[in-house]
């Protein structure tokens, strides 16, 4: 078998969450010895479309009209589409088009959680199967390493006993960024460094005028890959990660699989699988974020950060890709019957 990881746009999405999960897909399957592409021009047996847009509508109708077997992958719902970008509003009614459009005509849909498949599938587009598979993760890329520790400390100049707290994501409202000033605001003897970058003229007015006016103590290095975040993951003192809507947070994997304590907002997205003091910490008021925090400087968390880590030794991409493949026979089943 051969799959086409479609992503319309891959390269604006390159920096996003989903462009991470689209990497994850294609070494899951790989893993399990599927070859993939990325171009719709090579032959394929079978496509994961990962975006919504127009394109993308007019390739699953080609697809469909020819017998492809098809899936599409649901990152996006009605709900986290709101407070990210610029003039969101204006643009929300062809958003919902869009959603309404690919979910509508999709043979199947996969979705990272069961939160957001129970979205999705309540969805009056909605008419076909939802099955939630996680975006996964790959432990060994968050394995620790020292050189990745250096190359953070050395570049954020990080002393010794430094208190850090970082964040990561697009710089939305949604994403809690607000939340993030503000509580770094109220407490100027810890470093906030939040990673992640959105064009000018895409970001919120109120949040380029919210960095712009940040304390000291936030530094905003936009978007960096490779060791610098990842050590940045396995050496800070918490990854902290705010974000009012998610369909599953692959920022909360990454954390997890570093070994780094995590705090998340008590979301509906992380039930079951995150409880608060067990393999996480959990708050909901800005005053519970800067409480729970002082607890993790103070308090000895390993026991979390180990519950944390079985977490995700149930997510790794091995085991991802066997679930995506058994999504993928059911989409071809479909397709056969489709054709009768």
């Amino acid at each position: 078998m051969k799959v086409l990881l479609y992503e319309e746009g891959a390269s604006q999405m390159k920096k996003s969450g989903i462009g991470r999960a689209l990497r994850h897909q294609k070494k899951a399957l790989e893993l399990n010895g599927v070859e993939t592409t990325f171009d719709k021009k090579e032959a394929y047996d079978l496509v994961h479309f990962n975006s919504l847009f127009p394109k993308s509508y007019r390739f699953l109708k080609q697809c469909l009209k020819k017998g492809v077997p098809c899936v599409v992958h649901g990152h996006s719902t009605y709900e986290d589409f709101r407070y990210s970008f610029r003039l969101w509003r204006l643009i929300e009614p062809f958003f919902d088009s869009w959603i309404a459009h690919m979910y509508g005509h999709a043979p199947l849909i996969i979705t990272p959680t069961p939160y957001s498949k129970h979205l999705i599938e309540n969805y009056k587009c909605t008419r076909c199967e939802v099955r939630a598979i996680s975006n996964g993760i790959s432990l060994e890329e968050y394995a620790p390493n020292p050189s990745y520790v250096k190359a953070y400390k050395e570049f954020f100049h990080i002393r010794e006993g430094q208190k850090v707290v970082i964040g990561v994501g697009l710089p939305f409202q949604r994403k809690g960024l607000l939340d993030f000033i503000e509580i770094a605001s109220k407490m100027p003897d810890v470093t906030f460094i939040w990673f992640g970058h959105l064009a000018r003229i895409l970001t919120q007015i109120k949040i380029l005028r919210a960095i712009k006016h940040a304390p000291k103590n936030v530094i905003f290095p936009g978007y960096i890959d490779g060791g610098v975040i990842k050590g940045a993951m396995q050496a800070a003192s918490l990854v902290f990660f705010p974000s009012y809507e998610e369909t599953e947070g692959i920022v909360a994997l990454e954390a997890l699989a570093s070994k780094t304590p995590l705090l998340v907002r008590d979301i509906p997205v992380f039930d079951p699988w995150l409880t608060d003091g067990v393999n996480c910490l959990k708050g909901k008021t800005n005053e519970e974020f800067m409480e729970k925090m002082r607890w993790i400087f103070s308090h000895d968390t390993s026991g979390i950060v180990e519950n944390g880590y079985k977490v995700v030794e149930e997510r790794t991409l091995d085991k991802i890709g066997k679930q995506l493949l058994s999504a993928y026979a059911r989409a071809e089943e479909i397709a056969k019957a489709d054709k009768k």
